[in-house]
């Protein structure tokens, strides 16, 4: 006589708890593990980091004036701590000397053309590595969407694919870098037909 087994059912775990009790236990001394941050050894982690951006520009003609170049993205509700900076660096494109306004920098929640309140924002420019230190005197909170607004003088002189590399910065001590990926911009020749 044969018995029929029947597979024994789990009860379904939870894999946060799982995880966190695993880096509780191979890394407890320096990881704190709350509700809103993740620290390990005195530096600030995201617990989710955001993964996109996107670039937008509505000028994309060779040497126009009035660009702004729209880099957006959205935090993850459960972030874990609120985004406290951004860096911005061009990776690609044939013209490396295009000045920005960088004093005319700008953030606001939301996306273009459907922006929200404004958010407060200091920027640097180092010219020579074409890189923006941006941050954000009052971190945007977890869950929010925020899109920073560069202003350069004019257009690229040259057409040619541009790629910005942006990395996040979460707010709290010692922030460990998130890149987020590339923003791309094509700067087209004028269409003389």
């Amino acid at each position: 006589m044969s018995l029929l087994r029947l597979p024994r059912r789990r009860r379904p775990q939870r894999r946060g708890w799982l995880l966190a009790t695993a880096l509780g236990a191979c890394l407890s001394p320096g990881l704190v593990l709350g509700a809103r941050a993740l620290e390990l050894r005195g530096a600030t982690y995201f617990a989710k980091a955001p993964w996109k951006v996107d670039l937008v520009s509505y000028y994309t003609t060779i040497w126009q004036t009035r660009a702004e170049y729209y880099f957006t993205l959205s935090l993850d509700p459960e972030a874990g701590v609120p985004l406290g900076g951004l860096t911005i660096q061009q990776t690609r494109g044939v013209d490396t000397r295009f000045p920005f306004f960088v004093e005319r920098t700008s953030a606001f929640l939301g996306r273009p053309r459907q922006g929200g309140a404004k958010v407060p924002v200091e920027a640097r420019f180092d010219e020579a590595a074409r890189l923006f230190t941006l941050t954000f005197p009052e971190p945007v909170p977890p869950g929010a969407t925020v899109t920073v607004v560069l202003k350069p003088w004019n257009n690229p002189a040259y057409s040619d694919t541009y790629m910005f590399q942006v990395t996040a910065y979460p707010a709290g001590p010692n922030p460990s870098p998130a890149p987020v990926g590339f923003g791309t911009l094509r700067i087209y020749d004028p269409d003389w037909r």
